[in-house]
């Protein structure tokens, strides 16, 4: 005989698909709370039973909308908890699945705030076999025991009782090692609404869990259980911290640095590790929904419709298809929708500082075709004053628009296709002599311009079966970037920067990979292969009469460098992952990369009033570099429980060698491949119930072959030399909802990163014990936020930097500062309405600095305030 029993929680009578959007866990002392947040806050009907050491509960007129994927799954989640899985069980319906690790376990079921809470206890009872019952109403908030069924008989096929406006349909036969399906009949209850404070006031102690899923090692798992150092800014921290550009990722991330201010070229370091060096490959992979994104020119993007962003620091050479020697900045944006979904928001503030963002998300076919449009706006005045031209200058302006299709023929194929354009203004580079006691004030005679056109596609086909997992992502991305500005920083016409490039960059991605139930042992496999072509238009310097005769120059005119230059890279890489013992798990992988660069390169002279140009330096063609290496990376990590991980890793580090278009010089043409060693440990911790996480790391990196980058007379980058390096830091993150509506969040990292062997081979200075430019000694983050029940909003943050240089001397540097933001604003239901304040003190600082003629910078953002709507529909 089967015996069943099952709990009926409250829903309105009617047809309507509740979406599953979050699913968040919290350990309890006697078990785990599995907490199913719905896009409505509506209570579930829920069907629920358990045998032999798994309890589960299905619910109906459901689905699952998760970012991450179609499917939720944690290990070794809480003691005596072995896994918890959240899956679709059809069309219309979702299963939550929990296996003890030893006994039959009991649960009961509750309407929570924001739709369902599934609570599981392990016991060691023996199975109880209760005659079967017709399940009970239960108003919202009130709970019922589930005692233990036996498996169903086999063949077996129960049906999904019909409701009002749903038919019953028959469950499909059980496929090998699925979990069977109860039959139950169940009520119906009246339909009830949610009072208000049903919807707005959160149950304590399920609000309080910090819990975040995150996809970095290329399955969903809780961040927690990720043994490197990572930081994960979810969907909600992005819109309260204003995160709109890989500035603000920064500012939120330990040893992460974004120096944007007036310069088009932004320069960045993760753990001092930076793009000082701009010809060569850049030390960090950053990815746009699975697009790589690559040299500083190109990166200025305007970020909207975000669902998540994972900072990785450290070397990521086994997992992801573009190697990257420092970190990987992995941005994911929000995934087409099934059901009608519509956001607009808009702000204005100071310096005519506005921005305009919407999105707009829907089904096609339902349950199978949908589609998500987004686009962004923003604009400002520039903060400088010409005090020659008798203007401001500096103005910015960017328009950003994106396109998704996702189609899912059946639940394991998602194929999905992406597109985003892009168009940014941005202005002069505001250049001001160090000299100068005023950064707002400038006086020169030209008023340049930047301007970067770029446009991307993906194909991502995913294949998602019982047995394995079957990844191809193919994306092609174009960026053309124009520059021309005032090179001398002063009021005479004597020097004008001169630049134009743009580059196409083809890849192909494959991944096959055990499937995410995988447990004791998990493997992954990859191939990818890049295809660049970069083409460099013209890069010079434009000399007046009085410019060129300042430099033994017979007259006037444009000194230009152009290239061709191709780049293929091949590379394969593989992971697995074993648990020999409960607690321990080792982790081994390899990749092979090969790298080929072809270049055509020449320099000439165009002098003001002749049509010819005079050749210059020397002409290259078709000079070719290879550079291969084998990456091996090796981890261990240790649970001395569900709360505490303690790891460690030694993995392999790559920048390719290439060609320097910049150089005359036949034997500073090819520069060598860079190698490191890394070394990171590290501890993870939760604390009171996932309300406090904290979590430490702390690394060790020799660099052989270091690129830098050495400019000549005129101050223009020309040639790369090597040398030896020690980098070794630490970073700390930190968590906290002590009580309700309150977060804290804290991070520091520390870094000392030093040349150890580097001598300038020009002028014979020597640079050994100097830092690294562009890596501050020290960084660090921190955030207030409360969050009322009844809608207001308060937040503060405090964004820290130790001092920093900017070129091998140690000569310019820019000391010590720190930014204060805030924001305050009410949330409705459906909208917001915001003041914010950015640099609140008006704090300088230096974010480029360099030497043309004489010492010259560019500084950071002045102080905006202004005010900010949004509405969702």
């Amino acid at each position: 005989m089967t015996a069943v029993a099952v709990v009926v929680v409250n829903q309105p009578a009617q047809a309507q698909v509740s979406q599953v959007t979050k699913v968040r866990l919290n350990p309890t002392p006697s078990g785990i709370e599995v907490i199913l947040e719905t896009s409505d806050g509506k209570p579930l009907q829920t069907f629920s039973g358990s045998y032999g050491q798994t309890f589960f509960t299905d619910a109906i007129t459901t689905r699952l909308s998760l970012p991450e994927g179609k499917l939720f799954r944690a290990n070794n989640p809480a003691p005596g908890i072995a896994s918890v899985t959240v899956a679709p069980l059809d069309a219309n319906s979702i299963r939550v699945t929990i296996v003890s690790n030893a006994g039959v376990p009991t649960g009961r079921v509750s309407a929570g705030d924001r739709g369902l809470v599934v609570s599981v206890s392990p016991t060691d009872q023996t199975a109880i076999q209760p005659t079967p019952s017709l399940p009970t109403t239960q108003p919202p908030g009130s709970e019922a025991t589930i005692p233990a069924v036996p498996t169903p008989p086999t063949g077996e096929i129960p049906t999904v009782p019909s409701q009002a406006g749903v038919p019953s349909q028959p469950t499909p036969p059980m496929r090998e090692g699925e979990t069977p399906t109860v039959p139950v009949t169940p009520t119906v209850p009246a339909p009830q609404v949610p009072s208000t404070s049903d919807r707005t006031t959160p149950a304590p102690d399920r609000e309080r869990s910090l819990e975040i899923v995150v996809t970095a090692e290329k399955t969903p798992e809780n961040v927690q259980d990720v043994p490197l150092s990572i930081t994960v800014l979810p969907r909600q921290e992005l819109e309260d911290a204003q995160v709109n550009s890989l500035n603000n990722v920064a500012a939120n991330t330990p040893n992460f640095s974004f120096f944007r201010g007036s310069n088009p070229f932004p320069f960045y370091s993760i753990r001092g590790l930076s793009n000082s060096n701009f010809l060569s490959r850049d030390p960090v992979g950053f990815y746009i929904d699975d697009v790589p994104y690559d040299y500083g020119f190109f990166l200025d993007q305007n970020l909207i419709d975000l669902e998540r962003v994972e900072v990785l620091r450290g070397p990521q050479s086994t997992l992801y298809g573009r190697n990257s020697q420092a970190g990987v900045v992995n941005i994911i944006t929000r995934a087409p929708t099934n059901d009608r979904e519509f956001q607009i928001g808009g702000s204005y503030g100071n310096h005519n500082n506005r921005s305009a963002q919407l999105s707009f998300s829907d089904d096609i076919v339902r349950d199978r075709l949908f589609f998500r449009l987004a686009g962004g706006y923003t604009a400002r005045d520039g903060f400088t004053e010409n005090t020659l031209l008798d203007e401001n200058v500096g103005d910015r302006s960017n328009l950003t628009g994106r396109g998704q299709l996702l189609w899912t023929p059946s639940k394991e194929w998602n194929i999905s296709f992406n597109t985003t354009a892009s168009y940014s203004d941005n202005g002069a580079t505001i250049t001001v002599p160090l000299s100068q006691s005023d950064p707002s004030k400038i006086a020169q005679d030209f008023d340049g311009f930047s301007e970067l056109s770029s446009n991307s596609q993906a194909l991502r086909i995913a294949y998602g079966g019982s047995g394995v997992r079957v990844t191809s992502i193919t994306s092609r991305r174009f960026s053309d970037y124009q520059q021309q500005d005032d090179a001398d920083s002063t009021a005479d016409d004597l020097l004008r920067v001169i630049n134009s490039f743009n580059s196409t960059v083809w890849s192909q991605e494959f991944r096959i990979q055990s499937p995410e139930n995988a447990n004791q042992f998990r493997w992954l496999l990859g191939g990818y292969f890049e295809s660049r072509g970069f083409n460099v238009e013209k890069t010079g310097l434009r000399f007046s009469a009085a410019g060129a005769a300042g430099f033994g120059l017979p007259n006037g005119g444009e000194d230009l460098t152009s290239a061709e230059l191709d780049q293929t890279t091949y590379a394969g890489f593989g992971q697995i992952d074993y648990n020999p013992i409960e607690p321990l798990t080792l982790t081994a992988g390899l990749r092979y990369e090969s790298s080929t660069t072809r270049m055509d390169r020449e320099r000439n002279f165009f002098p003001e009033g002749s049509s010819s140009p005079l050749p210059l330096g020397t002409t290259f063609n078709d000079v070719e570099e290879n550079s291969n290496e084998w990456l091996p990376r090796f981890a261990l990590e240790y649970r001395f429980g569900s709360n505490l991980m303690a790891y460690g890793s030694v993995t392999r580090g790559f920048k390719p060698g290439g060609l320097n278009f910049q150089t005359d010089s036949a034997d500073l043409v090819r520069y060598e491949p860079e190698t490191s060693w890394s070394y990171e440990v590290g501890l993870k911790s939760s604390w009171f119930n996932d309300r406090l996480i904290a979590n430490l790391a702390a690394f060790s990196t020799l660099s052989d072959n270091y690129q830098v980058l050495l400019s000549n007379f005129t101050g223009s980058v020309s040639n790369i030399v090597n040398a030896e390096v020690r980098i070794y830091g630490v970073e700390l993150e930190m968590r906290a909802r002590p009580v309700v509506g309150l977060d804290l969040i804290a991070g520091f990292g520390y870094v000392n990163a030093q040349f150890t062997d580097y001598t300038n081979p020009f002028t014979g200075q020597e640079f050994k014990d100097n830092r690294l430019p562009y890596a501050p000694e020290f960084t660090y983050n921190l955030a207030v936020q409360y969050r009322t029940a009844n809608g207001f909003l308060g937040r503060v943050d405090l964004n820290g930097f130790g001092t920093y240089f900017f070129e091998d001397a140690n000569k310019l540097k820019q000391p010590p500062f720190a930014l204060v933001n805030a924001r305050i604003g009410y949330e409705g239901n459906n909208y917001g309405i915001y003041l914010f304040a950015n640099n609140l003190f008006d704090t300088e600082y230096l974010t480029t600095a360099f030497e043309i003629l004489q010492p010259v910078g560019t500084y950071g953002d002045r102080r905006t305030f202004g005010f900010q709507v949004r509405a969702n529909f």
